[in-house]
């Protein structure tokens, strides 16, 4: 028997009642103060994509962070805010011991074979096994969930003692770990696996997260089944920090430059 991926673990939800789940933090995704927003964000995402009244794949997800998840169980509620034949609008809630801790929203969306236009060209890095995948030693957990091999921006010389700013952007190509068939689930994390641009910035180590993250999603269930377990080109940015927030970009690739998803976040330092 075929053992179940972490990420499949950390992402199930049981039903409770119409648009209510009971879910669990996982170890896999621990991060240095709970889990892993990517693993939150699927969760999230999960307890809209298992609901029957759902119609359609997700075009966007929009995940805030409010407050601090400790181990343990968690709640998900769900609403369907509106629907119509094209567009469905979600909202959802996290919560632990009554207090709310993230919310989210998401639209799903029919797709239909219309015209379409890719003017966008994705990146072409050199091949994955040309590059020397990320070490793991003394980073969080969550990072053991991923193979990160940098083209450009790496983390490997963190925390640096040179006082020089370098560039926030990096390239890399990035893949579930042990691997798994791409879906939405996936995604929605992998949007979130682009470490802090401080940290490739600036270098130092001091307190940061993610506030709020929005993913948009650019390819329908089919079109995502048929790509497999290959690793996605991952290219992240960022155009501004001042006074304790930054803004943070991503893009995730096929190795074919085939845009599948992209999105921006707006994260928090301290000195």
């Amino acid at each position: 028997m075929t053992p179940t991926h972490p990420l499949d673990e950390a992402a199930r939800l049981v039903p409770v009642a119409e648009g209510r789940w009971s879910g669990a933090t996982h170890a896999a995704y621990a991060n240095m103060a709970g889990p892993f927003g990517g693993a939150t964000a699927a969760a999230l995402l999960n307890a809209v994509l298992i609901d029957p009244r759902r119609m359609g794949d997700p075009i966007a997800l929009t995940v805030n962070f409010c407050g601090p998840i400790a181990d343990g169980p968690f709640e998900v509620e769900t609403r369907l805010q509106r629907g119509g034949r094209t567009t469905q609008h979600w909202s959802m809630e996290l919560k632990q011991n009554g207090s709310v801790l993230t919310t989210a929203s998401a639209v799903c969306g029919a797709r239909k074979p219309v015209w379409s236009h890719y003017p966008v060209k994705g990146p072409t890095p050199p091949p994955p096994d040309a590059l020397a995948e990320m070490s793991k030693s003394g980073r969080p957990e969550w990072t053991r969930r991923y193979s990160f091999r940098f083209a450009e921006g790496g983390l490997d010389t963190f925390p640096r003692d040179d006082g020089l700013i370098h560039s926030p952007r990096s390239l890399a190509w990035i893949a579930d770990v042990p691997q798994r068939p791409l879906d939405y689930l996936s995604l929605a994390a992998l949007s979130d696996a682009f470490f802090v641009r401080i940290m490739h910035a600036r270098g130092t180590f001091q307190p940061m997260a993610t506030v709020s993250l929005t993913t948009y999603f650019h390819i329908d269930g089919d079109e995502l089944a048929a790509i497999g377990a290959t690793p996605l080109v991952g290219e992240a940015d960022a155009a501004i920090f001042h006074n304790g927030f930054a803004d943070q970009t991503c893009a995730l690739w096929t190795p074919a430059g085939r845009l599948v998803a992209n999105g921006v976040q707006i994260t928090w330092y301290k000195e």
